[in-house]
């Protein structure tokens, strides 16, 4: 069963009250949607799978890194009870790296590819007076190199996964932003930042 986007999104909003890491959905949901349209592929399985790839991850957001408990394994597992297909709940195990199920097929490639970038685009854009607003991909890529600006965000993380996606990083990085821009009112990074 392949969820609707409503009934997706009611999913998020039972099991993350943080508006940070819904926006942050939101955005890994705008990207894999325009990779889709990209791609040739099914926008709504994609964006799905993108909307649904964290949800469970305020209530387990495992620390320990554990391969088969908490996130992404309990939310899979919540998911899988409710029906959802099979490719989607793939692509959600492998999106994170140590849950032992590598990204094979292009969707779930691509939701590595997007998930930690679209946080770090965010990061830029928090510190941005216009926000998403004329960002460029060269501002993206001097924040990369500053190693103490979110600290958090594994650089090789982001080239590695690009690289098998097969994109070229510089592309891919304004790629993610024009889709992130057309989401920006709901990302609420549509600018300019308050004060």
């Amino acid at each position: 069963m392949l969820p609707t986007r409503d009934e997706a999104l009611a999913i998020v909003h039972e099991y993350t009250e943080s508006p940070g890491l819904r926006r942050h959905m939101l955005a890994v949901e705008a990207s894999m949607r325009a990779y889709a349209r990209k791609y040739g592929e099914d926008e709504d399985r994609w964006g799905v799978a993108g909307l649904l790839h964290d949800f469970d991850y305020e209530r387990w957001p495992n620390h320990d890194r554990a391969p088969d408990s908490e996130h992404p394994s309990t939310g899979v597992a919540i998911l899988r009870e409710r029906g959802v297909d099979e490719d989607i709940l793939e692509t959600i195990m492998a999106h994170a790296d140590y849950t032992d199920v590598e990204a094979t097929t292009r969707m779930s490639k691509t939701l590595r590819a997007v998930d930690e970038l679209t946080g770090f685009i965010t990061a830029c854009a928090l510190v941005r007076p216009t926000r998403l607003a004329g960002m460029k991909t060269r501002s993206v890529r001097k924040k990369m190199k500053d190693k103490a600006f979110a600290a958090a965000v594994s650089r090789d993380e982001m080239l590695e996964n690009c690289a098998e996606l097969g994109e070229d990083m510089g592309e891919h990085i304004a790629f993610v932003i024009a889709a992130m821009q057309v989401a920006a009112e709901d990302l609420d990074l549509n600018g300019p930042a308050p004060g």
